[in-house]
């Protein structure tokens, strides 16, 4: 999959129109019973609604023509207290049904949000965050109105239409039939607009999705903006993005605007056909009472306006089909890393490490590793060493199986990874990333990510280990400090130490450390080191540090180069050889002492 940019519109991938309105009503199910009830309260609402203009005509062709005061006054009541009952249980029916719709748009939002957690880095690596939080958070919106129409008026009006048009047709069928002559043409012209009109739509909202990553992409580096002083491009990037935009919702939403006027020519017309035909109707033949004609014509009006109630619903299944498009073309992306079927829980692992004939490459990139051959003992402490891209990062994801290799296997005790349940491998590892990482919670809260059932005192035990207790109980609220989105509060080091505690608190049974010290002065270097000591011992490590003199204690170093195994050995012995390991040290060594 290609990278996808700020600036690059997302792919469009047509749906059905039935697959998609069957997926999204899906989520009724649940509440088939509260919908069942919404369903009964509307009926009983359109039914006062439809007998009105009956009772009107019974009222001026029987009471008023012949001056039965009583009976009209009776008959006013009986329409005054059916139609105040009809409008509590409206309130009520309102009230239920966007409880309704709310719980069927929190479903739809867990829905999506789970399934994107459970997708790979590779999902990751080709969107920015911005175009999967358009997803996430406005398309859902979305679809709230979408939701709440198909309920409160689609389906009701739907009804009240068919039972019109019995009660004029049984009323008089010729008016009932000059009424609706200019419906056929009305629905051709719908269905016409709407197919350009689902285009525009989606057009907008790949431009909608470009501008959320813009901003979200903009946002997250303001430093870099304003250290640069590049405030006024970004503006200027950011005012053609939002006219984009703009001119594709505008683009779109003069189409639909289309709808009203025309559903409201058709109305205005056959409501000129009907007086018309009905007077000619009173004064000619005299088959048709001024009450009829009076009732007939209310008729008319409930004909259309649930026509009109229909065609904004159409309207906005046509406006939100894109929004729910992109949803499901997210929750139908299969994660590249699975648990296969009968997958087995991880035992308790011994560390153990071995890749057999690894080759690994990223999607239409090059071979990032190849035939890599590499066994590790239990509690044996490795080190990763080589040039950026040499590979060293790949191989500590394949090993916590974030990919998969493209050939040969990765075993831990022998087991083949890919065997494994997810959660029961990743749980007994302990990793450390090159990207620190931290939450929009306390530093305890933080470092408790690694063991969410850790007390208080086991994560301060971390902390203690790694150098990091004593920089926090220096800050005004301690361990209840609140950090900012990414940690921006603590300098770069101080996140470091934190993410560092938060590995070694999951007690795992391999430690992975991606560039652990990158960023932690020579003075708290040391303590570290002192302090990790024990938790390395007696638990396989893999250890990637560009600053060499880190790791020259470790059992092993691995020096890796273009994807293959160059060198392998402890720090003396990889001297000794004078290889691509002694070239590194000593330009490292003289780069040093020059910036000295």
């Amino acid at each position: 999959m290609a990278r996808n940019s700020v600036n690059k519109d997302e792919t469009i991938i047509n749906h059905k129109r039935m697959e998609i309105i069957n997926r999204l009503f899906s989520y009724l199910k649940p509440y088939k019973l509260k919908v069942l009830v919404v369903m009964l309260m509307l009926i009983f609402v359109m039914i006062c609604g439809v007998i009105n203009p009956y009772l009107l005509q019974i009222s001026m062709d029987n009471y008023i023509a012949n001056g039965d005061l009583r009976g009209l006054v009776i008959l006013a009541c009986i329409m005054v207290g059916y139609n105040f009952v009809a409008m509590i249980v409206s309130i009520v029916r309102m009230k239920m049904m966007a409880s309704v719709t709310n719980a069927v748009l929190v479903n739809i939002r867990q829905d999506l949000y789970g399934h994107i957690q459970k997708l790979t880095f590779s999902f990751f690596d080709n969107r920015p965050v911005g175009k999967i939080l358009a997803r996430v958070m406005g398309d859902v919106n979305s679809l709230q109105e979408l939701f709440n129409n198909s309920i409160t008026n689609f389906i009701p009006d739907l009804l009240n239409i068919i039972c019109v048009t019995l009660i004029m047709f049984y009323m008089n069928f010729r008016l009932a039939l000059a009424s609706v002559i200019l419906l056929p043409f009305l629905l051709i012209l719908i269905f016409t607009i709407e197919t350009f009109s689902r285009r525009r739509w989606q057009k907008f909202r790949q431009k909608k999705s470009n501008f959320n990553a813009f901003t979200h992409e903009s946002f997250s580096g303001v430093r870099i903006i304003q250290s640069f002083a590049t405030e006024e491009n970004k503006k200027d990037k950011f005012d053609s993005l939002v006219v984009s935009m703009m001119d594709k919702f505008m683009s779109a939403i003069r189409l639909n605007d289309l709808f009203w006027p025309m559903v409201e020519l058709s109305w205005g017309v056959g409501s000129i056909v009907v007086y018309w035909y009905g007077v000619r109707l009173i004064k000619g033949e005299g088959t048709l009472t001024v009450g009829t004609l009076v009732a007939f014509i209310w008729y008319v009006g409930m004909f259309w306006r649930p026509i009109i109630n229909i065609t904004q619903f159409y309207n906005t299944l046509i406006t939100n089909f894109s929004a729910a498009e992109r949803i499901f073309e997210i929750m139908d992306i299969e994660p590249d890393i699975i648990n296969i079927k009968d997958a087995r829980k991880m035992p308790k692992i011994n560390g153990k490490v071995e890749l057999k004939n690894v080759t690994f490459g990223y999607e239409n990139d090059d071979i990032v590793l190849n035939e890599i051959n590499l066994t590790v003992k239990p509690g044996e402490t490795i080190a990763l060493v080589g040039p950026t891209g040499a590979g060293k990062t790949t191989i500590v994801n394949l090993i916590s199986r974030f990919y998969d290799a493209s050939k040969g296997k990765v075993l831990i005790d022998d087991i083949d990874v890919k065997s494994v349940n997810l959660e029961s491998l990743r749980s007994q590892m302990g990793i450390m990333l090159q990207d620190t990482f931290l939450f929009s919670t306390t530093i305890m809260e933080n470092i408790r990510y690694g063991k969410l059932e850790a007390t208080d005192e086991d994560v301060i035990e971390a902390a203690k280990a790694v150098n990091a207790h004593q920089f926090i109980s220096k800050l005004k609220q301690g361990y209840s400090t609140e950090v900012n989105e990414r940690g921006s509060r603590l300098s770069v080091g101080e996140r470091q130490l934190i993410s560092f505690a938060r590995a070694l608190l999951a007690n795992p049974r391999i430690l992975i450390l991606d560039e652990a010290t990158s960023n932690i002065d020579t003075t708290t270097e040391r303590a570290v080191q002192k302090g990790i000591e024990k938790l390395l011992h007696g638990r396989t490590s893999f250890v990637i540090a560009h600053r060499l003199s880190t790791i020259r204690d470790c059992d092993r170093i691995i020096v890796i180069d273009d994807g293959i195994i160059k060198e392998t050995g402890n720090h003396d012995e990889l001297m000794n050889i004078e290889g691509l390991y002694y070239d590194l040290y000593h330009a490292q060594y003289r780069f040093l002492k020059e910036g000295a």
